[in-house]
């Protein structure tokens, strides 16, 4: 660093973020050591585009015999017949998408309201303990999971839940609660999902909160609100586009996850409203035939699948940069 750039003063980034504005340039004017970590860091930062070029080709050309031959049919079609090499991923597709929301609508506030407990009414001794087990949950392996949906979730569910919500709610006269409580369901995938993704959503809207400058608070509540009215329109707003981060980055968790879903969610290649039948997720399609895939067309629909999965998993991506920036009125950088 030269005196004259270490003498600058730092423009305010006006969000209490590192400054950018020395990116690249301080090791440039250095010494042949400055130079050196430049090229090396460079090389580093020039590694994760370079694995995600390959990964998108690699993907592209395993995938393109089947996605050539079915056209875009692949994607609408719920023949799934590896003897008669006729492939259609859209009960894959369906049972990725729902599972995940089903996860998404059950974790969501559940996360939220632990997150603002915790940064906002938690006695300060009770903060950190809480904490801890939630993140820990993000550490409990899938299969750990799984094996727990299948002895605990599953005739908890068949015996308990569907029974509930189909007789005594009266919910079975709607195509979502109707039909044979098998327990092994979309429905028991997406609590499994919701349970593993709760501590990712929980941890980054905590955070966030904690975040908050406590001028935040302070003016609403100078102004005659209460504690709640100071949570719901002083700091929530303030937090609004962390929080909607860290639900699409549980999103993506949802997305992706194979082992503790190929488990509890029944295998069953067919699209079906109600949420009390077997389904399929792109994963557990991968992971249950990948393995036993003999025929070049059928390891290409396997690839394929993969392929969308990708697609879907970058659209959730961008799209969750979009909705930042919105909540952030279009002025913050995005991480």
């Amino acid at each position: 660093m030269t005196p004259s750039n270490a003498a600058a003063p730092l423009p305010d980034s006006g969000q209490g973020t590192p400054n950018t504005a020395i990116d690249g340039q301080d090791l440039q004017g250095g010494g042949w050591s400055d130079r050196i970590y430049d090229a090396v860091l460079t090389a580093f930062a020039m590694c994760v585009p370079l694995l995600l070029v390959l990964l998108i080709i690699a993907l592209t050309m395993a995938a393109w015999p089947a996605l050539k031959h079915f056209g875009f049919g692949f994607l609408t079609s719920s023949d799934w017949d590896p003897a008669a090499e006729h492939f259609g991923a859209a009960p894959a597709i369906y049972g990725t998408i729902v599972s995940s929301v089903i996860a998404l609508v059950i974790a969501t506030p559940l996360a939220i309201g632990v997150a603002i407990f915790v940064a906002e009414f938690a006695p300060r001794w009770l903060r950190q303990p809480v904490g801890f087990l939630i993140d820990l949950l993000a550490a409990i392996p899938s299969v750990v999971y799984g094996l727990w949906g299948i002895f605990v979730l599953v005739p908890a569910l068949r015996e308990t839940v569907m029974p509930f919500l189909r007789d005594t709610l009266h919910l079975g006269a709607t195509p979502f609660f109707s039909g044979p409580a098998y327990g092994p369901s979309m429905l028991a995938a997406g609590v499994v999902l919701a349970i593993m993704i709760l501590p990712y959503i929980s941890s980054v809207s905590r955070e966030v909160l904690l975040a908050v400058p406590r001028s935040q608070r302070e003016a609403a509540l100078a102004l005659g609100a209460t504690r709640w009215e100071a949570i719901v329109g002083a700091v929530l707003p303030f937090a609004r586009s962390g929080i909607i981060g860290g639900i699409i980055l549980g999103l993506g968790r949802a997305l992706g996850e194979t082992m503790a879903v190929t488990m509890v969610i029944g295998n069953r290649h067919e699209i079906a409203a109600s949420l009390f039948a077997p389904g399929y997720t792109i994963a557990s399609l991968i992971a249950n035939e990948f393995a036993e895939a003999s025929g070049d067309m059928h390891l290409s629909a396997l690839m394929a699948v993969g392929f969308v999965l990708f697609v879907i998993t970058l659209l959730v991506n961008f799209v969750a940069r979009w909705l930042v920036w919105q909540t952030s009125g279009g002025t913050r950088k995005v991480a």
